[in-house]
């Protein structure tokens, strides 16, 4: 999302204030920041690469801080870096151009409306593209910041969505990332006119662009996952068979604590029925262990629905505290020699079952959309499943799917002959 909200920035510089971007700092007339808040160790990194763009900037350039760490803290950053030009929130990206030329401007309304705006259109990879089918967030998980800085969910109409797809389709995209903080929540809100007003529906709607081969989302959360949702994922030849499930924690007490709406049952009944409806499908999670009053029973049944889902992707951390959440106000902490003790054991068990099904690629044949140059003479791309995929080529195959029997794997990577 962050990604998207810099798509959108470049665009508004560049239709309205002929900017063009240069890989070189030293030349460049503004410098932005997007930032992140939902951990503390991005928010603590901004300010000591602003201290580093400082020294390197030449003396008349502008320095913008945006996104989430923006939004909540507002004119604290130009207290804290009176070098920052402008600061502007993560849900007012439209106002660019506005703050652009307001010394020490600070737009931060979370109750802004961007959900009808018509952004220009910019995309870092030409062969995909990110669009935007929600913006913010009603669910007040206790530890999540994303509601303060991103303002209340609000879904934007099918309309949009279906002609913005449509566009990068013509310009070249055959595969597209649908974005939202609860995807499969879409409908909550709207602020104009939807012919759909839910995301299965949406999801059958934007199959029927011809041109576009691949659909992803991301995130959707477990408390919506139905069954009629689940059916159409496992069934529509257009979506990918990737899909993130984010479990945070297997303990039924802590998910309370949490307030995430579901039980390690719900979970894992969800995940047993995508591995029944989509076998090929891979299921990837966010876990988060140390929660305030995080026992040790509870970390054995985080550790019970890794055993039993095997995701092939796993983004995990150590809980931190956020400000504006109601989990910094817990008693309970958990020590961090603890967290990290349990976090360590997460990780490594993981790292066993990534080996394990990475290994068991060798030999498999997956068809792979080809994006990215590397270097060697090889070229790089995705599989249906979502895993990045190397094989020897160059231009003639950006842009093209294709089937690649894999002859190498690692953790992180497969690679493997393109049968062309």
């Amino acid at each position: 999302m962050n990604t998207r909200d810099s798509e959108h920035l470049i665009a508004e510089l560049s239709n309205k204030e002929n900017y063009i971007l240069t890989p070189n700092l030293k030349e460049a007339d503004l410098i932005l920041i997007n930032t992140c808040s939902v951990r503390e160790k991005p928010v603590s990194k901004l300010f000591s690469e602003l201290g580093v763009f400082a020294k390197q900037k030449k003396p008349d350039a502008k320095i913008g801080v945006c996104g989430c760490t923006a939004s909540h803290l507002g004119k604290e950053i130009i207290q804290k870096a009176p070098i920052v030009d402008f600061v502007i929130g993560a849900r007012n990206v439209s106002k660019i151009t506005q703050v652009l030329h307001k010394k020490h401007a600070v737009a931060i309304d979370t109750d802004f409306d961007e959900s009808t705006y018509n952004f220009g259109e910019y995309r870092t990879n030409r062969f995909k593209a990110m669009v935007n089918i929600s913006i913010g967030c009603d669910k007040g998980c206790t530890f999540c910041i994303v509601p303060v800085t991103r303002g209340e969910e609000i879904s934007i109409p099918s309309e949009l969505i279906y002609n913005e797809i449509q566009k990068s389709v013509d310009s070249g995209a055959k595969e597209v990332m649908l974005l939202g903080q609860n995807v499969n929540n879409y409908g909550r809100r709207f602020s104009a006119d939807s012919k759909i007003r839910d995301f299965t529906n949406l999801l059958r709607h934007i199959s029927t662009i011809k041109g576009l081969e691949r659909i992803r989302f991301t995130s959707p959360h477990p408390l919506h996952m139905d069954d009629e949702f689940l059916k159409e994922f496992a069934s529509n030849p257009k979506i990918c068979k990737q899909i993130h499930v984010p479990l945070q924690s297997g303990s039924d007490s802590v998910l309370k604590s949490m307030k995430r709406g579901y039980t390690k049952e719900w979970f894992l009944n969800r995940c047993s029925m995508i591995r029944s409806l989509a076998p090929q499908a891979t299921i990837s999670t966010d876990i988060i262990v140390g929660f305030p009053s995080e026992s040790d029973r509870d970390f054995e049944e985080t550790m019970d629905v890794l055993e039993k889902v095997r995701f092939e992707q796993l983004f995990s951390f150590k809980y931190s505290p956020r400000p504006h959440t109601q989990a910094a106000t817990l008693d309970s902490k958990v020590p961090q020699e603890v967290a990290q003790l349990r976090l360590k054991r997460l990780q490594d068990r993981h790292t066993q079952i990534l080996d394990e099904v990475m290994q068991a690629q060798l030999g498999s044949t997956h068809f792979v959309y080809f994006d990215e140059l590397k270097p060697h003479g090889k070229i790089a791309g995705r599989s249906d499943d979502g895993k990045l995929v190397f094989a020897k080529g160059g231009e003639e195959l950006l842009g093209v799917i294709a089937p690649v029997k894999i002859t190498k794997a690692s953790r992180s990577l497969l690679e493997g002959e393109a049968q062309i």
